[in-house]
């Protein structure tokens, strides 16, 4: 049986009119997804402080090759843009996770542990998700990562194995995020916000002191030879005596309650890289300030 060419011409406007009834709604859906999986990114990338670690102050965002000195040498912050060459451009998203909560790097080689992988091991499997498809949209900038400077032979391989089978201490990754009060605030505290990189003072090999958690290190143990204050609700010594509202307000503004403004690493985080601590809501500012009200004080006076 033929049929004439304007049957045909008919079966062929019927078809594509349902494939544009089928198909564009659902690519349209799945941009709209992606944009909000990038939109939740963007958010968790900034209550992580911008991960301004991999930003050199004053230089191009993101592009690695910031010094961190570390007991045995120097270690310098990796390129975390879309550069194909320097960056995380040829990475697989499982290879930038792997990296994130595990410390391998792409070749198989372990990532010293002054990369957070241990703490950012308990982020929620969303967030990572988020995190990964927001850092797919930075800007490629070919800058390469110095090597590791150490006058201890096989650091990268022998120590670090030997550090992480001594000291480790990974988390299980939630499958969703908690979404308010103290336990939202433990979460971004010790998986998000990683506050306890800076406020909890580390021993001689660099190991945090977990019985001084968050309660401060002065300037010849703090990071980057900076003094970072005690956080925990000690009257004297820590933020016992700060409201709630005035935490909250110290992370979105860089405010303290006497209207000094903070300075160094924490004003970096605050201000962020591109974004920062200033961009979170101030319903997680409040569930941290929940959180470190809920903890043990310590008296541990910060000079």
């Amino acid at each position: 049986m033929m049929f004439s060419h304007q049957a045909r011409s008919l079966t062929f406007w019927l078809v594509a009119g349902v494939a544009t009834l089928v198909f564009f709604p659902a690519l349209a859906g799945s941009q709209t997804r992606n944009k909000e999986l990038i939109a939740k990114g963007q958010y968790i990338f900034a209550v992580a402080g911008g991960c301004a670690c991999h930003t050199v102050p004053k230089e191009t965002p993101h592009a690695g090759a910031r010094p961190f000195p570390i007991p045995f040498g120097t270690v310098y912050s990796t390129n975390i843009t879309q550069d194909k060459e320097t960056g995380l451009g040829a990475w697989s998203d499982q290879q930038i996770l792997d990296a994130m909560i595990k410390g391998f790097r792409r070749d198989g080689s372990r990532i010293l542990p002054v990369m957070p992988y241990e703490k950012y091991s308990g982020m929620a499997q969303e967030d990572l998700k988020a995190l990964i498809a927001f850092l797919r949209t930075l800007k490629p900038v070919k800058k390469p990562t110095p090597e590791l400077k150490s006058w201890v032979p096989f650091m990268r391989s022998v120590g670090t194995f030997a550090y992480l089978g001594l000291f480790g201490r990974f988390s299980t990754s939630p499958a969703q995020t908690p979404t308010a009060g103290v336990e939202r605030g433990r979460y971004l505290v010790n998986h998000v916000s990683l506050c306890g990189d800076c406020h909890t003072p580390r021993n001689v090999l660099g190991v945090p002191k977990q019985s001084l958690y968050l309660a401060g290190a002065g300037q010849d143990i703090g990071p980057l030879g900076e003094a970072v204050p005690n956080i925990t609700p000690d009257e004297e010594t820590g933020i016992g005596s700060w409201k709630r509202d005035e935490i909250a307000d110290l992370l979105l503004k860089g405010t303290k309650p006497d209207f000094d403004n903070v300075q160094g690493l924490m004003y970096e985080v605050i201000e962020g890289t591109t974004h920062g601590y200033n961009d979170m809501t101030k319903e997680d500012a409040l569930a941290i300030a929940d959180y470190l009200k809920s903890i043990p004080p310590i008296k541990n006076k910060i000079q």
